[in-house]
């Protein structure tokens, strides 16, 4: 039974081909616009990898990583003397401006850290040394600044170079590693006391208190217990999860996707791609059953089973749909390393290649069931009639 289904289906070579060409850009349409989208609310974050903590203590208006409402600086050491706290260090995060050597502007995301601890430092430097961040009028810049800052395309920036901040002379002691910010300019790392002289003065400077539980306390006893004797929000910097949803990773995503059109514009390719291949699938398919009817009708007149018959088109439909899915998965793999490549925001969780297989097959079986119906309906006796 298998094997007829399938010299049947390879056999129409030009309905087969339409049918796997129809599920092949669902496919590619769908993860690609799904892997994009995670990738962009991915971004949302990049503060809280790149400026690592276990814990933020915010204002309690901060409802996201991004959204800045500047604490008192006496606000460090009331999380300081809170007992279930190990350490608590000073935080500025801002976006500022950026002068180059041909007088052009760029925007960068300035993290000012704790200059004896240099808590919140980049993980992993590809150049410098960490210890020179202490020298005066220094900074440690990621790898996207090395050309975003650069006013020669041709001369990467490197470390000894210099640029201005605020018309404030900044010297590049180090390149790092660092996730790309949702603004699109690149990380720069100074002091805590060098960024409230890069950025412009204000009454209160202080973005966030980052801080660390004592050895044996959880992470969520440490920050309730920052809430209850400071009145600030702390939040659990961990890995987005729905099983956590007062996490700040998880908190800031879900603000984006509750608060921006993103979710629209991307759900509503996702959906144009379902409507694509329901649409050409269904027509395809059932074309192709109306053009093998005959064929069914004879094998039907001669005993075998509605659900025999009905089994072989699901055959047919599933293959179409495996094959379809697997040349639409190869073809978002060649663009993930493209777009990785060129700086776009790509991210594919492990679950979404899976989901998208289940509904792929589900629109296969959907135009499978279409064709079932039609075939139910043929009368045997009509093969002798023609």
């Amino acid at each position: 039974m298998i094997g007829l289904a399938l010299k049947m289906l390879f056999g129409d070579t030009a309905k087969y081909l339409m049918l796997v060409f129809g599920i092949f850009f669902a496919t590619f349409l769908i993860l690609q616009q799904l892997a994009i989208f995670c990738g962009l609310m991915l971004w949302t974050t990049s503060t809280l990898k790149n400026v690592n903590a276990p814990i933020y203590v915010v204002d309690p208006q901060v409802s996201q990583v991004n959204e800045t409402t500047p604490m008192r600086d006496t606000d460090v050491a009331r999380v300081r003397s809170v007992s279930n706290v190990r350490w608590a260090m000073p935080l500025f995060n801002g976006i500022q401006r950026v002068k180059l050597d041909n007088g052009a502007f760029k925007i960068i995301q300035l993290a000012g850290i704790d200059s004896a601890s240099l808590a919140g430092a980049p993980a992993t430097l590809v150049e410098g040394k960490l210890e020179d961040l202490r020298l005066p009028n220094t900074v440690i810049i990621d790898k996207l600044a090395v050309n975003f800052l650069s006013s020669d395309p041709d001369k990467p920036i490197k470390v000894g170079d210099q640029f201005e901040i605020n018309d404030i002379e900044a010297r590049v002691v180090g390149i790092a590693e660092s996730m790309r910010s949702f603004t699109g300019g690149p990380y720069v790392w100074t002091t805590y006391e060098r960024a409230l002289q890069y950025a412009p003065p204000q009454r209160k400077m202080l973005s966030a208190v980052i801080a660390a539980p004592m050895p044996g306390v959880t992470l969520e006893a440490a920050a309730a217990e920052i809430e209850k004797q400071t009145g600030l929000r702390a939040y659990v910097n961990r890995d987005f999860s729905f099983d956590a949803p007062d996490d700040f990773n998880t908190m800031t995503v879900f603000w984006f996707v509750k608060n921006t059109s993103i979710p629209i514009s991307f759900g509503t390719t996702v959906i144009v791609g379902l409507i694509v291949g329901i649409a050409i699938s269904c027509q395809t398919f059932y074309a192709f059953v109306l053009d093998n009817l005959k064929h069914l009708g004879a094998l039907k007149a001669m005993g075998m089973s509605n659900f025999r018959l009905s089994m072989m088109l699901v055959i047919q439909s599933m293959t179409v749909g495996l094959v379809g899915f697997g040349i639409g998965l190869l073809a978002t793999a060649g663009f993930t390393f493209t777009a990785i490549k060129n700086g776009a925001p790509f991210f594919m969780p492990t679950i979404i290649p899976f989901a998208v297989f289940a509904a792929i097959q589900l629109i296969c079986l959907f135009a499978a069931t279409l064709g079932i119906i039609r075939l139910s309906l043929y009368e045997p006796a009509a093969v002798f009639r023609t």
